[in-house]
């Protein structure tokens, strides 16, 4: 590790100890200490850089205590939040966009700090962030405030919209600000007052935006942020005042949010996990696949809900397809997310790697071909190799279960019809892509792969005007576009005289 690199690492941990405010959480439009009194079952909570695997802070987690607090202040103010015009709102989502834009390199650094990620990926996450909130923004001025749905019969009949409610809003730690963006900025836009969860992983730049709401002079329990585990997520999703629950995580704790939502029937949006397939034609310019296929499941680490981590290759093509394949992804440069050279970074925890670890030792037991990778790396931090295994049975628990890791598993197909089927047999059906020179041919497919979102020929780009989620156990809902303003309103209808 160079110099900079150090001096990147310095620089975000001074960011740390000045800007971000730990053993905290933010209530009402302040900063409320977490007590060691306000619950037996407090208890110190590292947090870790897993590019070397050493804690880089401790804090405390907040409780049921707090959750009770900030209903309470996101009870008060909803009356005025909901009622207030959409230029108003509009404001305040831009006023969060040009405060992250001031701070963008801090939101990098502890983005790298906390998280892992390269440094290259932490900026296109931050951007990405900021563009979902100016998205958002432009979105509800535009939104009418009445439309006539029909006048017939001497009636008309109006169509307006109101927000949902008080909303509790849960993301995961492999995009952090990224996922909050996607929830909270269609929220605020739709007039809901929140409770925010980020994940207790990726603490330091998440709670950054209690800083940013404070300087934008938020309307006070507007926007409550609640550091807190397993605990926090549960008394969020089956408090009585709660209206909406949006969660983003594993099927497991999805399948516990959905009982928790239940009793007092809240509304439920469930982003959940992914075994996406990406389909080589073959047509398909090779070297251009295999930058796709690298892109689809080596960024992030693979900790991706829409990796694509099934790979299906034209059996006309594979031999030259996994020979450029095997030698691009060795040649992929594993480092510290601060080395700005870095392709792949680590995993987010020594958890996760263990889980990596996990799936390969079950590759070893299935006596999977291993075309590269397949080791855990011996050095600081939680680094595993990028790993393809090909000729995968569709029988294996690595085809069928998702690993969250840089790991894809590959098979052949001799026709569209068996490459369908093939992206088709999963239990999720989040995303998928397909690389073709034939874009009709491709279209086609496309409209017979169960997916919710389907790149053609290109990267993982996600738009914040395209809506965003899956079929089958991928999840309930849409973010993202306009279906996810929709997901935070209510649609009202008026009858009265023409």
């Amino acid at each position: 590790m160079d110099n900079s690199n150090d001096l990147r690492r310095d620089i975000a941990k001074q960011t740390m100890q000045n800007d971000v405010r730990l053993n905290a959480a933010y209530i009402d439009g302040e900063w409320i200490t977490i007590e060691a009194s306000d619950s037996d079952t407090v208890d110190d909570h590292a947090l870790y850089d897993p590019n070397l695997g050493e804690v880089i802070a401790t804090t405390r987690l907040s409780t049921k205590f707090h959750v009770d607090r900030a209903v309470d202040a996101a009870a008060k103010a909803y009356p005025a939040w909901s009622q207030t015009s959409v230029s108003t709102r509009a404001h305040y989502l831009n006023a969060i966009a040009d405060e992250m834009e001031q701070q963008f390199d801090k939101l990098v650094g502890l983005s790298v700090f906390n998280n892992g990620k390269p440094i290259e990926e932490a900026k296109i996450d931050v951007s990405d962030a900021i563009a979902c909130y100016r998205y958002y923004a432009n979105l509800i001025t535009e939104q009418e405030t009445w439309s006539e749905v029909s006048s017939e019969s001497g009636i008309r009949l109006l169509k307006t919209y109101a927000p949902v409610g008080l909303c509790a809003l849960i993301v995961p730690w492999n995009f952090p600000m990224v996922t909050t963006a996607w929830k909270l900025a269609p929220a605020l836009a739709a007039g809901c007052t929140v409770l925010l969860k980020p994940s207790e992983v990726t603490l330091l730049p998440e709670l950054m935006l209690g800083n940013i709401l404070s300087a934008i002079q938020m309307p006070k329990g507007v926007v409550n942020i609640l550091p807190g585990g397993a605990e926090v997520g549960a008394a969020m999703t089956s408090h009585p005042w709660i209206d909406k629950v949006s969660f983003t995580g594993s099927n497991l704790v999805g399948e516990k949010v959905m009982i928790q939502a239940a009793k007092g029937i809240k509304d439920i949006s469930l982003e959940l996990g992914g075994k996406s397939a990406i389909v080589v034609c073959a047509d398909a310019d090779i070297e251009y696949a295999c930058d796709l296929i690298i892109g689809g499941i080596f960024t992030n680490a693979g900790q991706i809900c829409s990796a694509t981590s099934r790979l299906l290759v034209h059996q006309e093509i594979a031999q030259s397809l996994f020979k450029r394949l095997k030698a691009k992804t060795e040649d992929l440069y594993i480092g510290d997310g601060f080395d700005t050279a870095t392709q792949m970074g680590p995993l987010v925890s020594k958890q996760q790697l263990a889980e990596v670890k996990k799936y390969m030792d079950i590759a070893t037991a299935e006596n999977l071909d291993c075309l590269t990778g397949g080791e855990i790396l011996k050095r600081q931090g939680y680094f595993a190799t990028p790993t393809i295994y090909t000729d995968v049975p569709v029988s294996s628990q690595l085809w069928m279960e998702e690993i969250f890791g840089p790991v894809l598993v590959s098979a052949t197909f001799s026709d569209n019809v068996e490459a369908i089927r093939l992206a088709n047999d999963s239990k999720y059906a989040l995303a998928a892509t397909i690389v073709s020179a034939d874009e009709t041919a491709v279209l086609e497919m496309a409209l017979q792969i169960e997916a919710g979102h389907i790149w053609i020929n290109e990267q993982q780009i996600v738009l914040p005007e395209a809506g965003w989620g899956g079929f089958k156990q991928s999840g309930i809902g849409r973010e993202l576009g306009r279906d996810g303003l929709s997901a935070y309103q209510k649609s009202k209808h008026v009858l009265l005289p023409s």
